[in-house]
């Protein structure tokens, strides 16, 4: 009879790239309602200008964090690091959905502190949902 630990340690080690992958689409869903959701506000609402980066940024966290307790609804373990990656990885498949629709790529400095700032905040995020589900 296997222990829980060495069961969830495998979950772990074997899913891994999938919850990357499961929290970080998750993550880039949300972020795409809101985002249209915003979008559709700033059309009949007087939104001032200067409020739409903090939006952004408050949408990419919302997002981040809703898809890395999804990626890591499974485990109760290694939560900082799938956290970190499922940032990076939401931000790069963000990246290239919202270049597609922009209608080019363009490389800017913005591009390498939304990765800082998204993987900080996955992996913050991790971090809670882990311990989150221990106590539970």
């Amino acid at each position: 009879m296997k222990s829980e630990k060495t069961i969830d340690s495998k979950v772990t080690k074997g899913g891994f790239f999938i919850s990357l992958l499961k929290g970080s689409l998750m993550a880039l869903s949300i972020s795409l309602i809101l985002i249209c959701i915003f979008a559709f506000l700033l059309r009949f609402c007087d939104i001032k200008t200067e409020a739409i980066k903090p939006i952004n940024q408050v949408i990419k966290i919302a997002s981040i964090l809703i898809g890395t307790f999804y990626g890591l609804k499974k485990t109760t373990e290694m939560g900082l690091i799938t956290g970190l990656f499922i940032g990076l990885m939401y931000t790069v498949l963000a990246f290239v959905v919202f270049s597609l629709l922009n209608g080019g790529f363009c490389f800017e400095r913005s591009l390498i502190n939304d990765l800082i700032f998204a993987s900080i905040a996955g992996g913050i995020a991790g971090i809670v949902a882990v311990n989150f589900r221990k106590k539970r």
